[in-house]
């Protein structure tokens, strides 16, 4: 009997080392060093980008088609985070805001943001019930909106600049420029070419980043030469799934693309890509 009862002390002594030695090396693993990271998650053929802040601060820009986000997450943020600072809905289409309903179940969010547009689905109603349950701050995304997201980074809302529930959804789809130090990011959910040329008309000069999420999944009606000639990005990210039945990413985006000398990363073809900012330099992970 005293055989066994070391044996169940040294076994609780194993487990209490081992749970020093986790947490330890988890607080070492979130030393984030004063980088941004932005995390482009292959969830098929839809949009779902993780943003988390040099201070550890997290958001999700769209949530794709379906619960395959919180796989995704788990795979970016330790087990114990259960808290998501904010969630961004570019359009209330179903491949951009449908994951969201699962994460408002599995996570702590303290903000949903929207471009003001109303989704027709079934869905959408049920994302609405679930915001109402979890005591969201709820805001309408408007230009000149500045999203402090800690550690020197920000969100700065191009678009909508004015009351959008009228709009398809494509139309009213936020736009947004991530800005870290010297680095910055243009983040377009489905946006068309026709207000991708409204923002060029408005002020081009602040189109101007290093990183281009391509609108609508690499479709021909967005990404047009005005754009790409402002925002001059070196790399450009295509959300997309494989041999998805839209034809996306469309072969004249792809060709204007090249024509522009960007660098083009796919979900469809690479998976979850994954980039990281000092400030100064981006590096794809």
């Amino acid at each position: 009997m005293q055989k066994i009862r070391n044996n169940f002390h040294f076994c609780i002594l194993g487990i209490l080392f081992a749970t020093v030695i986790l947490v330890w090396y988890s607080v070492l693993k979130e030393d984030r060093a004063g980088k941004l990271t932005i995390a482009f998650f292959d969830v098929g053929q839809g949009d779902a980008i993780f943003i988390e802040s040099p201070s550890g601060n997290q958001i999700l820009v769209d949530g794709g088609p379906d619960k395959s986000v919180l796989r995704q997450l788990g795979k970016v943020m330790p087990f114990y985070d259960r808290k998501i600072d904010a969630l961004f809905v570019t359009n209330p289409d179903k491949d951009h805001f449908a994951g969201f309903i699962d994460v408002l179940r599995s996570y702590k969010v303290a903000a949903v943001i929207e471009p003001g547009t109303k989704g027709a689905s079934a869905e959408y109603k049920v994302f609405e019930e679930e915001i109402r349950k979890e005591d969201a701050k709820h805001i309408i995304a408007r230009r000149g909106q500045e999203i402090a997201l800690g550690g020197g980074a920000f969100l700065q809302i191009l678009f909508p600049d004015r009351d959008v529930s009228g709009l398809a959804t494509n139309d009213g789809s936020i736009v947004a420029k991530l800005i870290y130090g010297n680095t910055a990011f243009l983040l377009t959910g489905d946006a068309p070419k026709g207000i991708e040329n409204y923002l060029v008309d408005l002020d081009g000069k602040n189109l101007d980043v290093d990183v281009l999420k391509v609108g609508h999944h690499g479709s021909k009606t967005s990404t047009g030469d005005s754009l790409l000639g402002y925002a001059s990005p070196a790399m450009a990210v295509i959300s997309s799934g494989k041999n998805n039945r839209y034809g996306h990413p469309n072969e004249e985006t792809l060709a204007r693309l090249k024509r522009f000398e960007v660098e083009i990363y796919r979900t469809d073809q690479l998976g979850t890509i994954i980039m990281e900012s000092d400030g100064e330099n981006i590096r794809v992970k």
